[in-house]
């Protein structure tokens, strides 16, 4: 039976910040864009613009800095070309690409669940 303290990890105590492994797991794709750009590189690279484009709503300094904390995590690779005007693309790494089943799942809830919880919210603004 769990006790509710959190173990003390002496082997790696960086993880020691995190109460719990899903903590730990949204910090690294929480937020309202990271799990949304992960989404639209599950398949293919992307260039920033196009990034911009498909996360409709998101600023320009706002993607860079999840892009920034994505690739610092190793989620992403950023390729620069050496070309003219400069080429930039956003791909996930072999390690970003173990979320996958994550992203399709949760893509999988929100069809199934946001018309409901889109209700649920409507009801609670009226009481």
């Amino acid at each position: 039976m769990s006790t509710g303290k959190v173990q003390e990890n002496t082997i790696n105590p960086f993880l020691n910040q995190y109460s719990c492994p899903v903590a730990g797991t949204l910090d690294v794709i929480g937020g309202k864009w990271k799990g949304v750009i992960l989404f639209h590189l599950l398949e293919d690279k992307k260039r920033f613009n196009e990034l911009k484009r498909l996360n409709s709503g998101i600023t320009q300094r706002m993607l860079t800095l999840q892009l920034r904390e994505l690739e610092a995590d190793g989620i992403i690779h950023r390729e620069v070309y050496p070309v003219i005007p400069p080429k930039v693309e956003y791909s996930l790494t072999d390690f970003g690409q173990s979320l996958k089943p994550i992203v399709l799942l949760m893509r999988e809830w929100g069809e199934e669940y946001m018309e409901t919880v889109l209700t649920q919210r409507q009801k609670n603004v009226g009481e």
